[in-house]
């Protein structure tokens, strides 16, 4: 069955795929991150998906954590630097719970300031264990260092002297400016009717009054390059090379997914794994990535090293680089890069918890959603010509910005 569609009264959406299976996975995601923070409220975008767990008008923070937990489900939530997540699985029978808890949560916290105290020091935990991950951190300060003085370098944790710092008015302030009904979509995949996941949905959130959004994301612009490197007591040397790239509704993203998984993807067989790690043993951790956002986008390369192969680990990057630039990829080459994306991309939807939070954000951006088989076809069409456009747009040697940890 392909996914179903709805729009309550007061703009939020809904998507849903029916399956067999007796476990569901749901979720509402909110156009809002820390990039819809403003300069004195740092941090306060995640700092909220801790605390809504804390206190509605009739539930306490016990009956929170228990109403999914207590019939054996899983309750989970994420910030990122444009959503944020509330999402569940369970067993099918608990819909109506969970999309009760969904609302009550979403739009009924209290923040109890007694909760917020101590949430407080849960999230500066959080930070410090952060500090302590050198190989997450970099990715960061790396978004900082690239999107300096705009709110997408903004930390998602924020930093303890700013969460030290907020109260309820502020997180219910927050709320009320960014969490707009427009901006909102609750996905769904299970074994429910879609006629009854509609009912649930007016019930639990057809209450609320349309609140629309009506500002404007600030544009990023007047990207820089820049080399920066610090000092870090670590026992690796830690780097990330990268630039600018495309976002969310640029022709070109699927090309650049495509060269990202051929060059540092998931599989064994990646250009950088075999160049860093199978010839030359200078790298057990190397990953190429590509975020995209709804104006920019982020295309980097991360390695850890030893320091005395530093230097040596990152021409042999700049090197695979290179390679793609100067030389057209065969048609051979395309074909077996291409089966192999596309049996990547199927895995991925094999898991409906996956795919339940994939449909959720396309539908979010998009408007619609692209099945496994739209998808597979736009990597069906990619052409050699296409890929080294894009290879030479976004590897650019004068584009790339460098940050990296070297070890004390």
């Amino acid at each position: 069955m392909e996914y179903q569609f709805h729009r309550l009264n007061n703009g939020i959406r809904l998507v849903h795929k029916y399956t067999n299976s007796n476990i569901a996975h749901c979720g509402l995601i909110i156009n809002t991150g820390s990039r819809d923070e403003l300069q004195n409220e740092i941090g306060i975008a995640h700092f909220i998906e801790h605390c809504i767990f804390k206190g509605t008008l009739k539930r306490k923070s016990h009956h929170i954590i228990n109403r999914i937990d207590s019939v054996g489900g899983d309750l989970n939530a994420y910030t990122t630097k444009e959503e944020t997540v509330v999402y569940a699985s369970f067993l099918k029978e608990y819909y109506p719970r969970a999309l009760d808890l969904f609302s009550d949560i979403v739009f009924n916290s209290v923040f109890p300031e007694k909760e917020i105290k101590k949430e407080k020091d849960v999230v500066i935990e959080e930070i410090s264990s952060y500090k302590d991950t050198p190989s997450e951190l970099i990715f960061d300060e790396f978004e900082q260092q690239v999107y300096e003085n705009h709110p997408l370098g903004n930390l998602i944790l924020g930093s303890a002297k700013e969460i030290k710092k907020y109260n309820s008015t502020n997180l219910i302030k927050f709320i009320k400016r960014v969490y707009n009904t427009d901006e909102m979509v609750i996905c769904s995949v299970g074994k429910i009717d879609f006629k009854a996941i509609i009912k649930l949905c007016e019930k639990y959130f057809g209450i609320f009054e349309p609140n629309l959004r009506s500002y404007k994301r600030l544009k990023f612009e007047n990207y820089k390059t820049s080399i920066v490197s610090k000092n870090k007591k670590t026992f690796q040397s830690h780097c990330l090379i990268g630039n600018i790239a495309y976002p969310l509704n640029d022709n070109k993203k699927t090309d650049l997914s495509f060269l990202t998984n051929l060059l540092g993807g998931p599989a064994m067989n990646s250009r950088l794994s075999i160049a860093l790690r199978e010839k030359n043993g200078l790298s057990y951790n190397i990953e190429a990535s590509y975020t995209p956002y709804s104006d920019t986008g982020l295309f980097c390369i991360y390695f850890g090293t030893d320091n005395s192969t530093y230097e040596k680990a990152l021409q042999t990057v700049i090197k695979e680089l290179d390679k793609l630039k100067n030389n057209k990829l065969g048609i051979n080459q395309l074909h077996l890069f291409k089966k192999q994306y596309t049996g990547q991309v199927a895995l991925s939807f094999d898991s409906n918890l996956n795919e339940m939070l994939s449909i959720g954000k396309s539908y979010l951006v998009y408007n619609k959603v692209d099945n496994i088989e739209e998808i597979c076809k736009k990597i069906d069409i990619l052409t050699s010509e296409n890929i080294l456009e894009v290879a030479n747009e976004i590897f650019d040697n004068s584009k790339l910005s460098i940050l990296n940890y070297k070890s004390k």
